[in-house]
Parts: structure tokens; C-alpha cells; sequence
């Protein structure tokens, strides 16, 4: 598992393909939003919260299409499906190596939001921290997978956030819920249930990644 992180941040890091491409149209969906609306309306924490996960959503998926392609490429996948570890393992480093992805770009687009939007009255607590971790972490386990199936078809770049985002919506409204109460210390009781629902969707998708990406490396 570790060496299949391990090959595809050494990848990431020579080629800097997948962090660039996602960092860049970040970057352009926030100036969007930022000139395209009312400096009033931005400024809330909800809104931010919201643009964080959108942005984030956009161009994330783009980055995660490209999670399979170069073992597609390369005439890899035969070697990545006879290589001797559970397939399980292979799926889990996958995840991880696009979490670390999605994470550099959420730390990286906090700071462009606060100095384009200007927000306002934040004050961050743990809850922030915890909400990009748990977010991300969902995002990459279903995005993953997905990229996997899509990625044996032609029309890839369509067929992944056609499948992804209908079950990624309940995991975008609870983590834009409890970044948005993270960036202004609301108390924890008041977004608890949304905290569980956090764990319990990347608790369920990366177990069922886990045990069904047998099936999709044989198809």
C-alpha cells in the first residue's frame, strides 16, 4: 500500500501534473466567484465554507481523473492487477496519495479566499481542520474508485462526476456545514451530527472501496 503512495507522489513530484492542474483551476473558479459577485454576500463564513467545497469539488475531479490514466498509458494496469498484494491495499494507497493532493490544495485555498473574498469575523477552531480532513477524505475515497471504473472508458472526463457527485452531495452539505462552524468557532454541539455523518460516509466508502476493488481491477 505504502509503496503505491510512495510511486505516486514520486510521480506528482517530477511531473506536477495532477497538483498543478487542480491548483490552477481552483485558482479560477475562486477569482470567478470573487468578480462576479457582490463583496457583501462573500464575506460570510457559509459562503466561503460553500466556495471552499466547490472549488474544491470542480477541480478536484479533474485531478482525480487522471488517477488511473497513467497506468492506462503505460500498459500498467495488467502489472498493477498481477502485482502480489491484496487489491485492497492497492485502492487504500491510491486514496491516500489523492488525499495528500486534495489536502495541499484545501490548505492552499484557505488563504486565497480570505485575501480575495475578505471575509469577515472569522475566528478558526479545531472543528476546521477536522472538517477538511474528514471532507477530503470522503472525496478521495469515492473519487478514487470511480476514477478507476471511468478510467477504462473513452468518455472519462464526463462519466466520473457523473457518478461521483449525486453520492458526494450529503458529504459536500455536512463538510460546508462544519467548515463553516469551524472557521467561526460555533460550539461542537451544534454541528455534531454533521461531524458523524462526516465519519460515517468515509467509514462506509472507503470500506466498500476496500472490498470491491477486486471486481473493478478484473473488469
Amino acid at each position: 500500500m505504502w509503496s503505491i503512495v510512495r510511486k505516486d507522489l514520486a510521480i506528482e513530484r517530477r511531473t506536477g501534473e495532477m497538483l498543478s492542474s487542480l491548483l490552477l483551476l481552483a485558482l479560477l473558479v475562486v477569482l470567478l466567484f470573487a468578480f462576479s459577485l457582490e463583496p457583501e454576500r462573500l464575506r460570510g463564513a457559509e459562503f466561503v465554507a460553500g466556495i471552499l467545497w466547490t472549488t474544491l469539488l470542480l477541480a478536484g475531479t479533474l485531478a482525480l481523473n487522471r488517477s488511473f490514466v497513467l497506468e492506462r498509458e503505460a500498459g500498467a494496469w495488467t502489472a498493477l492487477a498481477l502485482c502480489p498484494l491484496d487489491r485492497g491495499s492497492i485502492y487504500l494507497g491510491k486514496t491516500i496519495a489523492n488525499l495528500i493532493f486534495l489536502l495541499v490544495a484545501a490548505v492552499l485555498l484557505l488563504p486565497l479566499l480570505a485575501l480575495f473574498l475578505g471575509t469577515t469575523g472569522i475566528a478558526p477552531s479545531w472543528l476546521l481542520p477536522a472538517s477538511i480532513v474528514l471532507g477530503t477524505a470522503g472525496f478521495a475515497a469515492v473519487g478514487t474508485l470511480f476514477s478507476a471504473m471511468a478510467s477504462r472508458t473513452r468518455a472519462r472526463e464526463v462519466l466520473l462526476p457523473l457518478l461521483s457527485f449525486p453520492i458526494l452531495a450529503p458529504l459536500l452539505i455536512a463538510a460546508a456545514r462544519t467548515t463553516a462552524a469551524g472557521l467561526v468557532g460555533e460550539p461542537l454541539e451544534h454541528v455534531s451530527a454533521w461531524l458523524v455523518l462526516l465519519g460515517a460516509f468515509d467509514l462506509v466508502f472507503l470500506t466498500a472501496g476496500w472490498l470491491t476493488f477486486d471486481y473493478v481491477l478484473e473488469e
